[in-house]
């Protein structure tokens, strides 16, 4: 009797399905052999893929390296000025080095600022104030010419360490230098003090300027910054009497 149903070869065809149209063993044919061919399964956990971009080294930016004052170009001198007059003498110098023709030589002024501790409407207020009211730097290479430029500027007085009449002064030390100025890494100058100063120091004699105390002075004996309180010894019918003010009440003398 026929069989209705013979028994079929297994052709692969689910293999070829997979393969394109081969079967595995025309597959195998296609793959290389040989020794230190490695199997090229993709990795079972794609987390693990390392991004060619992480393998690029980026070399960390320097820094700007900073320059002191002191070795900059021409040695630094202390300049004398009428009280009040310190930004107009910088502008005189500063015009005259221009249409004299000594810029070569003076090199740049400056007026040293420093950071301090106000309080003023019962609020803690950082400004900008002189360290040293009528005197300013001038950094240049001292000569004749120089020296005669910025001595008969209007409003320069003197140079702080001149000698004998006739005699060139005498410049700056680096540790005064560096105490005075400091350089940022934008090449701004600035001073050297990281904390603000308060306006008032103990051991001061301050006036009274408010309060059943007014016009009274005395002699600062404790700053209480956190509070914006000071304490004064004030002279009452000849006797010292300490007596806890606002900061807002009290002014230097």
């Amino acid at each position: 009797m026929t069989d209705l149903f013979p028994a079929t070869e297994d052709t692969g065809a689910s293999d070829s399905e997979n393969t394109g149209g081969l079967n595995k063993a025309a597959v195998a044919t296609l793959l290389p052999t040989g020794p230190g061919v490695q199997p090229t399964d993709p990795p079972s956990n794609t987390d693990e893929v390392i991004d060619a971009e992480e393998l690029v080294y980026e070399k960390p930016e320097e820094e700007p390296e900073t320059i002191s004052p002191y070795d900059m170009p021409g040695k630094w001198y202390v300049v004398h000025t009428q009280s009040g007059y310190e930004n107009k003498v910088q502008q005189n110098i500063e015009a005259r080095r221009r249409t004299m023709g000594v810029e070569g030589h003076i090199h740049e002024t400056v007026i040293p600022m420093e950071d301090v501790v106000e309080f003023k409407g019962g609020k803690k207020v950082t400004s900008k104030k002189k360290m040293f009211p009528g005197y300013l730097l001038i950094r240049a290479e001292m000569n004749d010419t120089s020296w005669e430029v910025i001595r008969n500027t209007p409003g320069v007085t003197g140079f702080v360490g001149h000698g004998r009449r006739g005699s060139k002064p005498s410049p700056l030390k680096r540790h005064d230098v560096e105490n005075f100025l400091q350089v940022k890494k934008d090449g701004e100058k600035t001073i050297r003090r990281t904390k603000p100063r308060l306006l008032y120091e103990v051991g001061e004699t301050i006036r009274v300027k408010e309060g059943p105390f007014a016009d009274f002075s005395g002699e600062v004996t404790e700053i209480n910054e956190d509070q914006l309180k000071v304490k004064v010894l004030v002279n009452i019918f000849g006797r010292e009497t300490p007596v806890e003010l606002e900061f807002s009440q009290v002014a230097k003398l």
